[in-house]
C-alpha cells in the first residue's frame, strides 16, 4: 500500500464550506503516481504504458479545510492486462471517500492491451490486497 498526505488549500473549498468534490479525483490521480512509476519510472508521458478504462468515487463524508487527508492506494484486482487501483481518503480517522480506477497496461503504438508479466506483475502483487468494505458502526 502506498500512502500520501494531502493538505487541502483554501481554494479547494466550495461555497458549502467543505472540500469541493472535484478535488478528490485529482488527489487520487496524484497518489497513483507511486503505481505509475512501476510502469514508467521517470513518469515521461512519451513512454507511458497505461490507459484508464474506468473511474468511480464514492463520496461517503465531507472533507474539510484545515485537516490533512491521507490517501491510501493499493491494487485490489490484478488481471491479465488490467488491474484495479483502490484508493481511500481518510480525514481525522474517518474513511471519507473510496475510489476505484481500472488501469490497462497498454501499447500506444499498436493500440492494444499488453499482458502484465514478470517483475512488473511481482511489483503489483506486492501492493495487492483484497478489497474489504468497511462496516458502518
Amino acid at each position: 500500500m502506498f500512502v500520501r498526505t494531502v493538505e487541502p488549500a483554501f481554494y479547494d473549498t466550495d461555497a458549502l464550506g467543505h472540500v469541493n468534490n472535484t478535488r478528490l479525483p485529482a488527489w487520487f490521480e496524484l497518489a497513483r503516481n507511486d503505481l505509475f512509476r512501476l510502469f514508467t519510472p521517470d513518469l515521461d508521458p512519451r513512454k507511458w504504458k497505461l490507459i484508464m478504462a474506468r473511474m468511480e468515487v464514492d463520496y461517503r463524508a465531507e472533507l474539510h479545510y484545515g485537516n490533512e487527508i491521507e490517501i491510501r492506494t493499493y491494487v485490489s484486482r490484478l488481471g491479465n492486462s488490467s488491474f484495479t487501483v483502490t484508493q481511500e481518503a481518510w480525514q481525522k480517522g474517518e474513511l471519507t471517500n473510496l475510489g476505484h480506477t481500472v488501469m490497462v497496461h497498454f501499447d500506444h503504438d499498436t493500440k492494444r492491451a499488453v499482458p502484465i508479466e514478470g517483475e512488473l506483475r511481482q511489483a503489483l502483487e506486492a501492493h495487492l490486497q483484497p478489497l474489504e468494505e468497511p462496516t458502518d458502526a
